[in-house]
């Protein structure tokens, strides 16, 4: 399944139009798989400042591993998905016990929160390892190349395709290879309104030939998507304000949170709705929240988990993005 010629265009195209990125500037593993935890599920124009955020509070894993989880949580406020930034944190604590960064690909992937693709990725730019990365760039990129109808996020899409990514990967530089794919598909070969016209593989391009562009990759059928109204009451007595920290099997695991209701809504005596409707998409979740203030003379009794702190010391706990808007909405 060889294909040098596909290879060798896109590397020369990288070599004019690949992203110019702090990341791509170095060899060091750690700046490398920090890059790739935060763009996981994050475009690259939000995740450069977090990333910058980063290195400069934790220019290493063994500042990094010292930090607490809120301290973690804190700075990866805005990027969603806070599995993993504490997945950051307890990999680098796996580093620092081990001693120093893996320099393998099985070595890199026991590390928490990394899987074939981020440890592919790693492995080939930080130490030049022969590892495809395959993601949905990839994916687009080959399904319309070589004309492949396999329905994507199927096993038999992941071994097809990883066998052909794997093929194509040239020894001498595979993590430009894999970053050139990356490009590639995000600036050239878009889900939408691909730049055909002006595409170096135009001309052995199967789905532009076959006028299928629009129609590959196949995609398998969409996943269900659950809706949820909730209600957040910010409780306020005496300069101090309840939160709890969000425990497992939930979204948001182990940040902060005001007070809650789903489905099942208390109308308290002088609450003072701050904003309704707000909507929140997750992947699988839809959420439709109301903000509400809640002022005490005395301190009510608090549900199983909450506790007092001062309102001052809001900045100390990781929080989700709709509790910041809902002091966003205090001060309005």
């Amino acid at each position: 399944m060889q294909d040098p010629l596909f290879t060798a265009t896109l590397l020369a195209w990288y070599d004019v139009h690949g992203r110019d990125l702090p990341w791509r500037r170095t060899k060091d593993p750690y700046a490398i798989w920090l890059s790739e935890i935060i763009l996981q599920q994050t475009r690259i124009a939000q995740g450069l400042s977090y990333w910058e955020r980063f290195m400069d509070r934790f220019p290493d894993y063994h500042a990094l591993a010292a930090a607490s989880e809120d301290e973690v949580l804190r700075l990866w406020e805005g990027l969603g998905y806070y599995s993993r930034g504490r997945n950051l944190l307890t990999a680098a604590r796996q580093i620092e016990e081990r001693g120093s960064f893996p320099d393998t690909l099985e070595g890199i992937r026991t590390l928490k929160g990394v899987g074939d693709y981020t440890a592919a990725a790693i492995a080939s730019i930080a130490f030049g390892i022969p590892a495809a990365v395959v993601d949905g760039n990839v994916y687009r990129v080959l399904a319309r190349f070589y004309g492949i109808a396999t329905p994507v996020g199927t096993t038999a899409a992941k071994k097809e395709f990883t066998e052909r990514a794997q093929s194509l990967l040239p020894a001498d530089r595979p993590g430009d290879f894999n970053q050139a794919m990356m490009d590639f598909g995000a600036m050239q070969c878009t889900p939408a309104s691909p730049a055909c016209l002006v595409c170096p593989l135009a001309s052995r391009c199967d789905a532009l030939k076959t006028g299928r562009t629009n129609l590959l990759p196949v995609k398998k059928a969409p996943i269900s998507v659950r809706d949820r109204h909730l209600r957040y009451i910010y409780l306020r007595c005496g300069g101090e304000t309840a939160i709890r920290r969000r425990g497992p099997g939930d979204i948001w695991q182990g940040l902060w949170e005001p007070l809650v209701q789903e489905d099942r809504f208390t109308d308290f005596p002088g609450q003072r709705l701050l904003r309704s409707g707000v909507k929140h998409q997750l992947t699988h979740q839809h959420l439709t929240v109301d903000f509400y203030l809640l002022e005490c003379k005395e301190k009510p009794v608090l549900p199983e988990g909450y506790l007092w702190i001062p309102e001052t010391d809001l900045d100390k706990y990781g929080k989700p993005r709709l509790f910041e808007l809902l002091i966003k909405a205090l001060n309005a």
